[in-house]
């Protein structure tokens, strides 16, 4: 009797392995989203002075999720690490400025594109630089495995820089600009301009941009149950005024794409 009872607990004790293996590694249950955010990714999603996550991205996953009769939880990652983090089941979507590439469609489903961006040059405001010509020779700095560093590499101006800097963060970068250790930062337009409003005759954007791109939230390849659901959130929003609010609230405009 003795070994019948040690088999079973052996058996319930395999079984209850299998289990915890097969669910998500986030610990997430099935009605929370476990949302990956890089969190110094101002105004998107960030940090605020009490160390409350906050940012337009933030508020419209919260929206999308009210709809999709959801919670949410904001899981702070690896910015370059997020696609492992998503296919792992750690997380359940990359939403936080995060760029659709063609690179990108490879490893993630895209919802439709919600707000237009572009990568931009930043510079001190007492520099002399004013075009993307004058970076030849110059220090220039970006986040790591960012859509900057792709936008870089595709310009012919990337040959001419004397050294490309690459930051765990933009926050990390714009220090660096400040202090003098880099002459330029490659960054997304949406996080600068917030910045400049923040810091005003700190910064200045070069006259030309990089390259023109789009947001969307990434979803697990395979997973198009969730994407469709999520799909039909952001429409229903952009439908009935709560996205155009909430784009209202963090840029004194309605700048969702429909």
């Amino acid at each position: 009797m003795k070994r019948v009872a040690t088999m079973i607990l052996a058996l319930a004790a395999v079984f209850s392995l299998l289990t915890a293996c097969s669910g998500k590694t986030s610990g997430a249950k099935d009605d929370t989203l476990v949302i990956g955010i890089d969190d110094k990714f101002a105004p998107m999603g960030f940090r605020d002075e009490n160390n409350k996550i906050v940012g337009f991205d933030i508020d419209l996953a919260k929206a999308a999720a009210e709809k999709m009769g959801k919670k949410v939880k904001f899981q702070p990652i690896d910015w370059n690490t997020k696609e492992s983090e998503l296919s792992s089941g750690r997380i359940d979507l990359i939403w936080n400025g995060y760029t659709i590439t063609d690179e990108r469609k490879k490893k993630v489903l895209f919802t439709k594109p919600y707000l237009q961006n572009a990568q931009v040059v930043v510079t001190r405001a007492d520099s002399k630089l004013s075009k993307l010509a004058d970076l030849e020779g110059k220090v220039v700095g970006l986040q790591s495995l960012s859509s900057a560093a792709d936008a870089l590499d595709a310009n012919p101006i990337k040959s001419k820089i004397k050294t490309v800097t690459e930051f765990k963060d933009n926050v990390l970068a714009l220090n660096d600009l400040k202090s003098g250790r880099l002459d330029a930062v490659v960054i997304d337009e949406v996080v600068i301009n917030y910045y400049m409003t923040k810091e005003k005759n700190t910064f200045k954007v070069l006259n030309e941009s990089l390259a023109p791109e789009e947001y969307g939230v990434g979803v697990k390849k395979g997973n198009e149950e969730l994407l469709k659901n999520l799909q039909k959130a952001l429409d229903d929003m952009n439908a009935d005024g709560t996205a155009s609010k909430i784009s209202t609230k963090w840029f004194g405009e309605n700048k969702v794409m429909k």
